[in-house]
Parts: structure tokens; C-alpha cells; sequence
């Protein structure tokens, strides 16, 4: 067991917020994610969070998957006052966190979010794990799936993940595990990689424009300028900012800004 005391940190937005599709909320306080092939189970009392692995667990991984050494505040605080609808939707979604996730499960998980709800998504996954992931069980015993490796799907025939309810998406993951698993696109050559290259890289897989590559570069990749628009997005943008986003004043941190209005549009804040 391992608590800490953490500002700017709430279990529910960080799970609503539409960039981790295995985090289920268990209880009023308590929460499990799987990442990859680990579990978590984690709970959290105003800015106490309790993480039911070791400290050594804690400090090799799950601090830096949810990004607990990065002050938020600091983002907040630089928001121009004067833009109300932002300092609105930030304060909203104020424990919003940006998650270090693997790079292979974001591509496949935003490959499936295409034209999909966040309920869908979940389902969609879940359903990839328990076919084709390794079986495993957490310290309790209790059985979940790793998620599955891109040499699980590179032998499968384009329309096989339909079983799995991902439709047309099908074509993509089984397309993109097959151009991974023969290294025809490298993932840890993206990982090195700056924004810019990485995007490109990324837009090399069938399937993946340009929202979904912003999406894997910001929640995978943890580079904060990638800004993806999608539909809730391109509302705000249209209402809020017909003349666009104004990214030059948020360097470094535009992705952690478009979260705040995700969220915000997504659950109604506004």
C-alpha cells in the first residue's frame, strides 16, 4: 500500500476524460486500471490517493503513468484571465491528469474510437482482451487480461476483430498490428521521436489522420502541444474561437488545455 497527498488530481475526471478505456470505477472512492499487463487498484479521499501496490511498484511506474510529478496548477494558473469559457472549463476539469500510456494499446484503443462512444470503446477493448490477451490475475486472485501484443492480431484476417464488435475498424487495427509486428513502422523510433516526426510516423498507419495520431502523441507519448480536434472540440473551437485556438500563448501545454475543454464539453459543463 502506498498513499500520497496530490493536488489537482481527481479519480473520476481523469476516468470520464476519454484517454483510458481500462480504468472502471468500482466504488464511490475506489477505481482499477489495467495498464498493458499490470492492475491497480486505487482510491482516493480529497487529495489523499491510495495506491494498493508497493512503493517500488509506485515509484517505477504508476507515478509516472499518471503523471504525479507535474504541477497542474501551474498550467492553471497560467490561463489568461480573460478568457472566461477556458478558466471556466479548467477549473471544471481541474483533476484531469495527462496519462503516460503504452504506445501500442493508445494506437489500437484510438483506432477503435473512431465515429465510436466512450461506453463503445470500453466494450470494444475489453472484448479484444478477453480473446486474443494473456490471462492473468491480480493479487487477489481475481482473473483480467493483459492487453494483447501486435503479433496476436498481425495473423488475423481483416475482418476477424468484427467478432469483437469493431466494424470497419477491423481492417485497421489487423492492418497497422501486421505493419508493427514486421517493424515496417517502428514504435520505439516514434517514441524518440520529436511531436512533429512522431505524428507523421504515426499517420503512416492505415487508419490513423490526424486527430487519432494527436490523440496517441498526447496520451501516449506525453508530448503536451499536440492539440486533437474532435467533434466536441471543434464545437468549442467554432464558438469560443472563430479565429482559433490561441496556441501560441500556451506552449508546451495545449494538449493539457484541450482536455479541460473536452471534458468540459463532454459532460455538460458548459
Amino acid at each position: 500500500m502506498t498513499e500520497i497527498i496530490v493536488d489537482y488530481f481527481d479519480l473520476e475526471q481523469i476516468c470520464e476524460s476519454g484517454q483510458c478505456f481500462r480504468m472502471k470505477r468500482k466504488s464511490e472512492h475506489q477505481y482499477e486500471v489495467i495498464a498493458g499487463d499490470r492492475y491497480l487498484q486505487i482510491s482516493q479521499k480529497g487529495n489523499q490517493i491510495c495506491f494498493d501496490c508497493t512503493p517500488e511498484e509506485y515509484e517505477g511506474f504508476w507515478k509516472r503513468y499518471f503523471d504525479l510529478e507535474t504541477d497542474y496548477g501551474n498550467f492553471i494558473q497560467r490561463i489568461d484571465p480573460g478568457d472566461s469559457y477556458l478558466m471556466e472549463a479548467a477549473r471544471f476539469g481541474s483533476g484531469i491528469r495527462i496519462l503516460k500510456q503504452d504506445l501500442w494499446e493508445m494506437i489500437v484503443s484510438f483506432l477503435i474510437s473512431q465515429q465510436n462512444n466512450i461506453r463503445r470503446i470500453r466494450r470494444c477493448i475489453e472484448a479484444i482482451c478477453e480473446k486474443y490477451g494473456e490471462k492473468k490475475r491480480n493479487k487477489a486472485g481475481d482473473i483480467y487480461y493483459a492487453f494483447p501484443k501486435p503479433e496476436a492480431f498481425a495473423g488475423l484476417g481483416e475482418d476477424d476483430l468484427k467478432k469483437c464488435n469493431l466494424g470497419y475498424r477491423s481492417k485497421y487495427v489487423v492492418r497497422t498490428a501486421r505493419m508493427t509486428a514486421d517493424a515496417e513502422v517502428d514504435l520505439q523510433k516514434i517514441e524518440r521521436s520529436s511531436y512533429p516526426e512522431a505524428k507523421e510516423e504515426l499517420m503512416r498507419f492505415y487508419g490513423v489522420g490526424s486527430k487519432v495520431a494527436d490523440c496517441i502523441c498526447l496520451f501516449a507519448l506525453g508530448q503536451m502541444e499536440a492539440f486533437p480536434v474532435d467533434t466536441h472540440i471543434n464545437q468549442a473551437l467554432q464558438k469560443h474561437y472563430p479565429g482559433g485556438f490561441p496556441m501560441e500563448a500556451y506552449p508546451g501545454f495545449q494538449g493539457i488545455l484541450q482536455q479541460y475543454i473536452f471534458y468540459y464539453e463532454l459532460m455538460g459543463g458548459k
